[in-house]
């Protein structure tokens, strides 16, 4: 082992870990990971920068621009009317894998759930079927539907591009698809029948009729003629009478130690925990009062203005993320009272204005009813609503469907690369109006581009240095023996195993020159290293965190860890064994 492989492979190993523990945001590692080869010499400076101007960047870049022209258009409007006229779950899980074989294959799979999920809640409601059966089933789903098109996920361009670089002449826009049917319709029929009964069935998410995600944390106050004052937390009984638990006890500046046993005084602060109408109930019977410290963009309403609770997640690409409520204020665009936050696997313990808000967060707020279409245009939050909200369809609906459609047939048929037909539709929707200019930039998840820039030199180092070489030879080369299937199957399951604690876009990098040297080193086309790469990496199914899509149902699903475990790991395994069938047959050795 040379010192530039030991480096390289130190500074791989570095950015797994980080990736997997989540102790820095993913564009952080992305930059960390550039920084320290471009410093260590591991790659010259052009070489370093060549991420930021990577067909691949740019092609992401451009799609989550059409994505949004879509959404904003209008053209995606109808969706709901067609999901609610489904009369049974079995029909409207039908309907909707159809929905998304259409739309998912060409849009990012991120707008694609954050588009559908309160569609799918609502109309989920009108059926009087469990939220919970339906939205593990739509990320899957667009993951599956994802992975048929080049275009489909970042992943796959990513794979595209850094084969190309590595002299692989690249992968067509429908070359995946033969494989990604077979995948699809196989997923789509498990999750219609043995996944659908190993769903779990949970009315906490059908904010519908109650206007709940599940256990809310929030700041309730001890009022001057509140009833509680006098008796402890113990002595009254919250848990017993309200289904309200009081995590902690706010005395000035302080949390009071043993908050159940102590007596309660004016001006107090209890950090509870409970469903929303359990808090409400018990802030209207005792005295309380929401703590209003909260209240973002205050502006004086004018008497009568109507008001609607509302719910919001925090979207992935979201400029909250990090921020507390402390601070909110600063990056908040709408008149609103946040109430409370929810946060899935996790009881707050903080006051509010402490909490660092996570991909997921979701916040209950009180707002006037005329702001709730701006709010839903906000691409920092999801909001997860009742109401349902027609979007006027006019000339820019079939305008941005037209260009999408010219787009990917443009790029299909050759007469033009995916990077300059995606970047030309782009500029085209903006100019339609379909976006305005500064929508352009919200709608780009920029922690993506930065994770695809900074981590495509690492790819570039791995094969150079001969770390590729390395790892194959110490771990994959070991099963060389048995032929290249085998070879292929374990390829295929390390890719699995890394996708499901970490980015999917680093384990891309990670495990594509480590295919292409598999295959130099056994003397077989590379083609079906990279396609099992591609597979496993664009698909996780098995944790709640391996994929953006997995994370935002998991908040809004009310679901716990081991439902992704239960439902995702037998499709991680059907979409092994199909792989080991199919990718030999299509794309032989």
């Amino acid at each position: 082992m040379t010192i530039e492989i030991a480096l390289v492979l130190g500074i791989a190993l570095v950015a797994v870990l980080l990736f997997a523990t989540e102790k820095l945001r993913i564009d952080a590692v992305a930059l960390l990971v550039l920084s320290g080869l471009a410093i260590l010499a591991l790659v010259n400076p052009e070489q370093a920068l060549s991420g930021f101007s990577n067909q691949a960047t740019i092609t992401v870049a451009a799609m989550f621009v059409l994505a949004a022209g879509l959404q904003n258009s209008g053209a995606l409007s109808g969706i709901g009317r067609l999901l609610s006229q489904a009369r049974s779950p079995f029909l409207f899980l039908l309907t909707l894998f159809g929905v998304l074989a259409v739309v998912a294959p060409f849009v990012n799979n991120t707008a694609v759930v954050a588009v559908f999920m309160p569609i799918v809640m609502t109309a989920t409601a009108s059926i009087g079927m469990s939220a919970s059966k339906a939205l593990i089933p739509l990320s899957y789903v667009s993951q599956l539907a994802g992975v048929c098109t080049l275009v489909g996920t970042s992943t796959n361009l990513l794979v595209n591009a850094m084969a190309r670089d590595l002299g692989h002449p690249g992968f067509s826009m429908f070359e995946f698809t033969p494989l990604g049917v077979i995948c699809f319709f196989a997923g789509c029929f498990y999750l219609l029948t043995l996944g659908r009964w190993l769903l779990p069935r949970t009315r906490a998410t059908e904010l519908v009729e109650h206007y709940e995600l599940g256990k809310y944390i929030t700041e309730l106050r001890v009022m001057p003629d509140s009833s509680l004052i006098g008796s402890s937390v113990g002595e009254a009984k919250l848990g017993e009478e309200f289904g309200v638990y009081v995590l902690e006890l706010i005395r000035g500046d302080e949390k009071v130690w043993s908050p159940r046993s102590q007596v309660l005084e004016e001006g107090d602060v209890l950090i509870a925990r409970g469903d929303w109408s359990k808090l409400d109930e018990l802030k209207n019977r005792t005295g309380l009062e929401i703590n209003s410290e909260f209240q973002l963009r205050q502006r004086t309403l004018e008497e009568g203005t109507q008001q609607v609770l509302t719910e919001v997640m925090i979207a992935p690409r979201s400029r909250l993320i990090g921020g507390s409520l402390g601070v909110l204020d600063r990056r908040w665009q709408h008149n609103a009272t946040v109430l409370a936050v929810h946060r899935r696997g996790e009881v707050l313990r903080k006051q509010l204005k402490e909490v660092r808000l996570n991909v997921g967060d979701v916040l209950l707020m009180l707002m006037p009813e005329s702001e709730m279409p701006a709010l839903r245009q906000d691409t920092n939050v999801i909001v997860l609503s009742q109401r349902d909200h027609d979007r006027p369809m006019g000339w820019r609906a079939p305008f941005a469907l037209a260009t999408m459609i010219l787009v990917i047939a443009t790029s299909a048929i050759g007469w033009a690369p995916i990077s300059i037909t995606s970047l030309i539709g782009a500029v085209a929707m903006t100019l339609a109006g379909c976006l305005e200019a500064d929508e352009v930039y919200d709608a780009i998840d920029w922690r993506i581009i930065i994770l695809l820039a900074g981590l495509l030199p690492l790819g570039v180092a791995m094969s150079q240095s001969g770390a590729a070489e390395f790892v194959v030879a110490n771990t994959l080369g070991l099963v060389s023996d048995f032929g290249p299937l085998a070879v292929l199957a374990v390829l295929y399951l390390m890719a699995l195993l890394l996708t499901e604690f970490m980015s999917n876009a680093a384990a891309a990098v990670i495990l594509t020159p480590i295919g292409m040297s598999t295959a130099k080193l056994m003397g077989v086309d590379p083609t079906p290293f990279l396609i099992a790469v591609t597979f496993a990496a664009s698909t996780s199914f098995a944790t709640p965190v391996g994929y953006q899509t997995n994370t935002m149902v998991y908040s809004a699903g009310g679901y716990r860890f081991v439902d992704f475990i239960k439902v995702g790991l037998p499709l991680n395994l059907i979409f092994w064994v199909l792989g080991m069938i199919f990718i030999p047959i299509f794309w032989p050795f």
